[in-house]
């Protein structure tokens, strides 16, 4: 347990109900625009690729319209590799690491494979830097039929006809200083339970499937990542946020049942990334490249291995 004081929000030991959701996201603000950021970015990629909008969120009176962006030249004889960006919203190198590849690679990997690009999985919270959506929900841990997270379900039905075609999918994520100082306090707090601190690691690491681990691929990700930007080590358990380290900045979740992103298709391939913004030892700018890194990376890995 900690010393900290109570979350702002609710009664310590009490799950929130609706009153509590609405006085939660009373106080979240538009800090970040959406469109600027986004959709005027996909935008100017349409004339070298095809954008697709696969959904829309209504939080009135804000309105999202979802885009994914595709491989112009969609062969179906050619595996698919699906890249996802800001299921966090808050996580900001995930959606501009994610526009970065298609602008500056995607076009590399034309008649080799076939790209499936969704950089704001969560238009709501990015705006506002949440990981949360409009209803205090997270999408990443709501991908399952019986979904409550629209977000969550806008994607799977994108995907869903994909589902088992798809060779290896990267999904760009962020372990930030706020997940200690807000995030986790706040799911806490809406759950009804005390706050138990983890400690942020400082550096990049990413999250394997339990179900289907892939030792080779986490590592040649690795590999391309620490040129760019420094792996985190483990802490004096050998963990990464409570889990063991199987391997240099690798962990291990069941991606499926725990409802991840990286859990929605049937790819040999799979990974989460976490990019550590707060380092003093890194930039915006190596955060971004260390996602692109890791992109190209895993498919080069998959496309060789398949």
């Amino acid at each position: 347990m900690t010393d900290a004081a109570p979350y702002p929000i609710g009664t310590p030991g009490v799950p929130w109900g609706a009153a509590e959701v609405a006085d939660w996201r009373s106080r979240q603000t538009r800090r970040r625009s959406y469109q600027a950021d986004v959709l005027d970015a996909v935008e100017r990629l349409r004339s070298r690729f095809d954008v697709v909008q696969y959904g829309r969120l209504d939080y009135a009176p804000d309105s999202y319209p979802l885009f994914a962006i595709r491989s112009r030249d969609w062969n179906d004889a050619l595996p698919v590799v699906l890249v996802t960006g800001g299921v966090h919203g808050y996580e900001t190198s995930g959606v501009h690491g994610a526009l970065q590849f298609v602008d500056q690679h995607a076009g590399d990997y034309a008649g080799r494979v076939n790209l499936l690009v969704a950089p704001c999985v969560s238009p709501w919270a990015y705006e506002r830097v949440h990981r949360w959506n409009a209803h205090a929900l997270d999408p990443n841990r709501s991908f399952r039929d019986d979904s409550p997270a629209e977000e969550s379900v806008a994607l799977m039905r994108l995907v869903a006809p994909l589902r088992d075609r798809v060779l290896a999918h990267i999904d760009l994520h962020e372990t930030t200083d706020t997940d200690e100082s807000e995030f986790r306090p706040a799911l806490a707090a809406r759950d009804g339970k005390p706050f138990e601190p983890e400690g942020i690691p400082d550096g990049f690491y990413l999250v394997d499937d339990t179900g289907n681990p892939q030792p080779g691929f986490q590592q040649a990700v690795i590999a391309a990542v620490e040129q760019v930007t420094h792996i985190a080590p483990a802490d004096a358990n050998g963990e990464i946020i409570g889990s063991p380290v199987v391997a240099p900045g690798v962990i291990r979740y069941a991606l499926r049942e725990l409802g991840l992103c990286a859990g929605i298709t049937a790819a040999r391939y799979k990974t989460t990334t976490e990019v550590y913004p707060d380092s003093p030892r890194a930039t915006a700018g190596q955060c971004n490249a260390a996602q692109v890194a890791a992109v190209r990376a895993g498919i080069d890995y998959a496309l060789a291995h398949r």
